[in-house]
């Protein structure tokens, strides 16, 4: 009960804030903005697919039924990290910028080269395959789900449980993308590079509210 009177003197103190509110206000908006270009980036990829290549591991290892890991698997991770997000309040606004700036990049990246994703084996009766193989098209450099889990051990580098948590969810996402035949190994690998430049991109063009996550209300962010 008391904890709960705690978060709930959270939200009062930071929603009394103009400029928070503000910025949370933007930081809505610049999601929602990046997440309509991702889908027309994602129709015109997969509008304009090639045929897939060769891969080192693709090539040389089955495809796995590992659907619902992938689709189910990431639900999960995002419901854990809303609520991590919804106990402390001061993180919307850079956590939401950070993301809406990597599906914005994301979807330059997914606009400039159209590979076709490569063939896969399994025939699953889970109903994520039917909606993955309605969706999957040739919008797969760089991984998101490697790369968003990623950026937000990034972002949460100093809580350490949320961090290897994380860092975890990452490395298992980009494992069960390569043995479903989901991405290409070089969509794996690249999403930890082009994401860690992602983040302090973000810590950059959004230092106000990165100074607001790590430290909450203060002077130098006013």
């Amino acid at each position: 009960m008391i904890y709960m009177q705690t978060i709930v003197q959270k939200y009062r103190r930071y929603f009394r804030e103009k400029i928070f509110v503000r910025s949370l206000v933007l930081a809505f908006l610049f999601l929602v903005a990046s997440l309509m270009i991702s889908f027309y980036a994602n129709v015109y990829a997969i509008e304009h697919a090639s045929n897939a290549v060769a891969d080192i591991f693709l090539s040389n290892v089955r495809a796995f039924d590992v659907d619902g890991l992938f689709a189910y698997g990431g639900v999960i991770f995002w419901i854990i990290i809303i609520f991590f997000g919804l106990i402390e309040p001061r993180r919307f606004p850079f956590a939401l910028k950070s993301i809406a700036l990597f599906v914005l990049i994301r979807s330059i990246f997914i606009s400039l080269t159209h590979i076709g994703p490569f063939p896969v084996q399994i025939i699953s009766e889970d109903p994520s395959y039917i909606i993955r193989k309605a969706v999957l098209g040739a919008d797969l450099f760089f991984s998101g789900h490697t790369g968003l889990p990623f950026l937000m051990a990034l972002v949460f580098w100093k809580t350490f449980p949320i961090r290897v948590f994380c860092i975890v969810s990452a490395i298992f996402f980009g494992a069960v993308a390569l043995l479903g035949h989901f991405h290409y190994s070089i969509d794996v690998l690249a999403a930890f590079f082009i994401t860690y430049t992602i983040f302090h991109l973000a810590s950059i063009f959004f230092k106000k509210d990165h100074i607001l996550f790590d430290r909450g209300v203060s002077e130098e962010w006013h």
